[in-house]
């Protein structure tokens, strides 16, 4: 998947930025190397296939299954990480937290940066941050589902994150785990949060539940976003006191 840096202030164009991009990148690597679904040397797919067991595996995989554990709980069965493939075989494809949490993980060398913003987008999911409480906000777009080209809608985020769960560019792939079938009704749903780890688990667990995705992300604290339907109707969603 892309990824993007925006940076701005202290270390914008030195080589103390440059070195936490590399950092950053590193990171992620190091998670595609464990969680790929792609890969059939990565240590998920040989956990997919029996050949090494939970206990084998790095510390970090028992991690995500755990934050998958608790999204399955908190959404009431809409979200999993154990879903049906082609050939109706349930397979572990922790794609649904990871993309987030990894992204989130990968960023702290930015936050380590001294009089240093940052905005870092993981195939157009969004962690950002800004050191100075008067500086401009992160100015975050949420596409069109039904035309990418087109922003429906801009978030000013300062330190926060941004992540929209949809199908408008690698199809019918999300599904209501409960059914094992794609939702109706949602075309897209944006989340913002303050981390990505949870901003994407909750944007998915809400495409998830199809028609009641706006109900269901209304429940979740401190989080806020924007429901999509087909139709291209719109519901902005406040979110829960946290």
């Amino acid at each position: 998947m892309p990824i993007s840096l925006a940076l701005r202030g202290r270390h914008a164009g030195d080589d103390i930025g440059q070195a936490a991009w590399a950092q950053v990148m590193d990171s992620l690597r190091q998670a595609d190397r464990v969680f790929s679904t792609y890969r059939a040397d990565s240590v998920v797919s040989r956990l997919r296939r029996g050949e090494v067991g939970l206990e084998d595996c790095p510390p970090e995989v028992a991690e995500v299954l755990g934050l998958a554990a608790a999204a399955e709980q908190q959404s009431h069965g809409a979200f999993s990480v154990w879903l049906p493939g082609p050939d109706g075989q349930v397979r572990l494809d922790p794609s649904g937290v990871v993309k987030g949490w990894a992204a989130e993980r990968a960023a702290q060398p930015l936050r380590d940066l001294t009089g240093t913003d940052f905005c870092l987008s993981a195939g157009g999911d969004v962690t950002c941050a800004t050191t100075d409480p008067g500086a401009r906000p992160w100015r975050i777009g949420i596409e069109d589902p039904a035309d990418p080209s087109r922003v429906l809608a801009v978030v000013p985020v300062h330190t926060g994150a941004v992540a929209t769960s949809g199908t408008a560019h690698r199809g019918a792939h999300l599904l209501d785990a409960r059914t094992g079938l794609p939702p109706a009704g949602v075309a897209s749903v944006t989340v913002v949060a303050g981390s990505l780890t949870w901003a994407d688990i909750d944007a998915t667990a809400a495409y998830a539940h199809g028609p009641e995705a706006a109900r269901w992300l209304d429940t979740r604290p401190g989080q806020s976003g924007l429901v999509v339907w087909t139709d291209g109707s719109t519901t902005t969603v406040a979110g829960a006191a946290g």
